[in-house]
């Protein structure tokens, strides 16, 4: 999902082919590190992404909030992929810039910087750092500034996870056309044009949640699923679509309890 999503911003940004291959690469391996090594044991902890575009780039930071780097000693025998070490290699040899910060107890945090022409000498390119947050939210977001870019991010996450299922694709065009419409709407409903989403997957379809919203902005957003010609709605080509409430604000949520046909 989160490689899917980068590519989409990246592909939008205008980033090139090559560019592009090698920042699915980097972001898979720095997600890798986080799950093998972040949360030893049962308990999973939460991956946070973000990706920032500049005028010749895109950066990329990949924190969790765990235990820090712990290298486990069975890889060097060969009994587990050698994540740590041949991914924070592979990372550093393909971005143009690249830092890691955190330690033991404090979470680890690793920020890659790609050229959006993959010909771009970029080595001199700032690498940048983010403090890491004590309390980290539990639910997965994106988070996305710019009506632009939120579309194509959508539509690349929403197809990656429809393809666990046996979907038709009637089906999947469905779910694409309500995200695209509310990919319309969006910033305008959010006050600080940051534009938030989760996006579901489970064992009985697809759910995309819009929000938090403020307070009327749910059934604002939903309203503007209407077509302005025969008196539909787009809602109708989902299995619900419901404005829900809760203490950090209004969501809506669009569901596709099945996706097969």
């Amino acid at each position: 999902m989160v490689r899917h999503a980068v590519a989409g911003l990246a592909q939008r940004l205008g980033m090139a082919e090559p560019g592009i291959g090698d920042l699915k690469t980097v972001v898979t391996e720095a997600c890798m590190n986080v799950v093998v090594h972040a949360y030893p044991g049962e308990e999973p902890g939460p991956l946070q992404v973000e990706a920032v575009p500049d005028d010749g780039g895109l950066t990329v930071s990949v924190r969790d909030f765990g235990g820090g780097i712990r290298p486990n000693p069975a890889a060097d025998n060969g009994d587990e992929r050698q994540s740590l070490k041949i991914g924070l290699t592979l990372i550093a040899a393909l971005s143009g810039s690249f830092a890691i910060s955190g330690g033991i107890g404090h979470g680890t945090e690793v920020t890659m910087r790609l050229a959006l022409d993959s010909a771009e000498n970029d080595e001199d390119a700032p690498a940048v750092t983010r403090e890491i947050p004590e309390t980290p939210t539990e639910a997965a977001e994106l988070s996305i500034v710019g009506q632009e870019l939120i579309a194509p991010i959508l539509e690349r996450v929403i197809g990656a996870l429809a393809a666990r299922h046996q979907i038709s694709i009637d089906r999947l065009n469905d779910a694409l056309l309500i995200a695209d419409a509310v990919s319309d709407q969006a910033v305008q409903v959010f006050e600080d044009g940051r534009a938030r989403f989760a996006v579901a997957d489970g064992d009985g379809g697809l759910d995309l949640r819009v929000g938090p919203l403020p307070a009327g902005a749910g059934e604002k957003l939903r309203q503007s699923l209407k077509l302005p010609d025969g008196g539909g709605s787009l809602e109708t080509l989902a299995d619900e679509v419901v404005v829900e409430a809760s203490d950090a604000g209004e969501y809506l949520t669009v569901r596709f309890h099945s996706l097969v046909a």
